[in-house]
């Protein structure tokens, strides 16, 4: 007797975007894809208009791209699977990525992951219930020289530590406003989707107050050009900058 497998129903066709949402979709991936001498090359920045839409990437979002792009749906989901800045599923208002890799990690990161994960009540790539916060663990997020690192909507909190990041969670979700340690000002990650499209920023002083690479970040740039560093820098096993004690 051969057991039964169920295999489901198949997945019914994606739903299409109200008609007036298309429209206006349409109008903005136009501007996208005028971009471009390849209508294709424009796809990472449609799945972010879609997300902004929507929060996630939709199987009705890359509908959508691969009709605006002639594109076949399998061939805008084998993108939008790889990045993991595209999500897959309805998020929060603002994503906390917490970097676990390895020098965050000793530094504290893996303290602050679980710190959160209990303090919230959720686990990695998981959801308040309020919606306002998408907790993920990052594997690197290019401020190695801040560690450890936690990117609210791809702003950066430098120097964290347990207690700090529980309270700026805290504070997201209850709507006081929270302040980067450096960059524009945060905004929900469907405005920050929007920006990541191509679209201007159109808060004010949020593109003056962009910023980028922080004091730290710069010391081995000064000193390649000769310039002495404002703050003291320590030698290997205490050994001075002119080799003295040797």
């Amino acid at each position: 007797m051969t057991d039964h497998i169920s295999l489901g129903m198949p997945q019914l066709p994606a739903p299409e975007y109200p008609a007036e949402v298309r429209a206006r979709l349409e109008a903005d991936g136009k501007e996208i894809i005028a971009r471009y001498p390849d209508s294709r090359s424009a796809l990472l920045p449609l799945l972010h208009l879609v997300q902004a839409e929507e929060g996630h990437v939709s199987r009705t979002g890359m509908k959508f791209c691969a009709d605006i792009l002639g594109l076949t749906t399998a061939e805008v989901t084998a993108v939008a699977t790889f990045y993991t800045m595209y999500r897959r599923k309805p998020s929060g208002d603002y994503q906390v990525g917490v970097c676990t890799n390895t020098l965050c990690a000793v530094m504290g990161g893996d303290a602050i992951f679980e710190e959160l994960k209990q303090h919230l009540g959720i686990g990695n790539n998981e959801t308040t219930d309020d919606g306002k916060v998408t907790l993920e663990h990052i594997e690197c997020n290019a401020a190695c020289d801040y560690a450890p690192v936690v990117m609210v909507n791809w702003e950066f909190f430098d120097n964290q530590t347990p207690e700090s990041a529980k309270k700026m969670v805290d504070d997201l979700r209850a709507g006081r406003p929270v302040e980067p340690t450096r960059g524009a000002p945060l905004c929900t990650y469907k405005e920050t989707a929007r920006i990541l499209a191509g679209f201007p920023d159109e808060r004010e002083g949020a593109v003056e107050a962009t910023g980028g690479a922080g004091p730290a970040s710069l010391v081995g740039l000064r000193l390649a050009k000769g310039e002495s560093p404002h703050h003291k820098i320590v030698h290997p096993r205490g050994e001075s900058a002119s080799g003295e004690g040797e």
